[in-house]
């Protein structure tokens, strides 16, 4: 969730320009948004239902906001529901009443697309699936995926699509990168652990040296911290579902996301600067 995706969806259902023409109202209706905001237990930050005089855009910008730093994946799940009832009153549909218009189709997906999701013409979206990218293309893919999990958001922790933990795949991603393939039968620190020094970063089992960078011992931090995550993990996942197991609790949970993000992007980093 971003500035930008909070504009275009406020695209897709404001209708004000077609009022203030003399037009028709556009669904999805003040109703619609009000039961989607409560199912997700919004309400507290919906300014219609505190009492305000507000257009539908308006008032959706003001709840996303909100959500963006208190609750973001309540957030998500709004915006995700916002998309399937605009599709299903007609708005991505030529012709329809409720249409929403090209450039405010063109520019959702170009939004959604800058966080690794993809907006079809006819409404339909999901995850990127990382299946298939190779090289330029799969770095800028797991890097939106490591901002995302740094953020938060659980659903970047454990890929969509590939069933695969966003650090086993960046690991991966390096090793294939560097030597042009890896151990698809190592487990997941042997796998971390050689993509690790295969990008001259320290791991716990190499003692610190004398006069050594203080990065190393970040490194060194940033590897076992991985690897705490990853135990915290649900093995019996496919890439749906909850990706923790049962024991594992929120607070847990959101910190093992971030640290995900943290230990992907800093080893896309180094495999960027390596290759300069």
């Amino acid at each position: 969730m971003n500035d930008a995706i909070v504009a275009v969806v406020c695209q897709l259902i404001d209708d004000s320009t077609a009022k203030r023409a003399g037009g028709d109202f556009r669904e999805p209706t003040h109703s619609d948004i009000e039961f989607l905001v409560n199912k997700f237990g919004l309400a507290a930050l919906d300014p219609k239902q505190q009492g305000q005089q507000v257009g539908k855009a308006k008032r959706v910008r003001a709840i996303l906001h909100e959500t963006m730093v208190g609750d973001e994946e309540a957030g998500a799940r709004l915006v995700h529901s916002l998309l399937i009832k605009v599709r299903a009153c007609g708005g991505f549909r030529k012709g329809s009443d409720n249409y929403v218009g090209d450039e405010a189709i063109a520019n959702a997906k170009s939004a959604f697309d800058s966080e690794g999701f993809w907006l079809a013409e006819d409404g339909t979206f999901g995850a990127k699936v990382l299946d298939g990218l190779k090289g330029p293309e799969m770095t800028a893919a797991l890097r939106l995926y490591a901002l995302r999990a740094q953020r938060g958001s659980e659903d970047a922790a454990l890929l969509m699509g590939t069933g695969k933990d966003l650090m086993e795949a960046t690991a991966a991603h390096v090793l294939t990168t560097i030597a042009g393939r890896y151990p698809e039968s190592a487990n997941f620190k042997a796998l971390l652990g050689m993509a690790f020094t295969s990008l001259g970063l320290a791991v716990p089992e190499q003692d610190a040296e004398p006069g050594e960078p203080p990065a190393k011992e970040l490194e060194r931090g940033l590897f076992t911290a991985a690897c705490g995550a990853n135990k915290l993990r649900n093995k019996g996942g496919t890439g749906h579902g909850r990706p923790w197991t049962v024991n594992v609790g929120a607070a847990e949970a959101k910190a093992a996301i971030e640290v995900a993000g943290a230990v992907s992007a800093y080893l896309l980093d180094k495999l960027q600067a390596r290759a300069r």
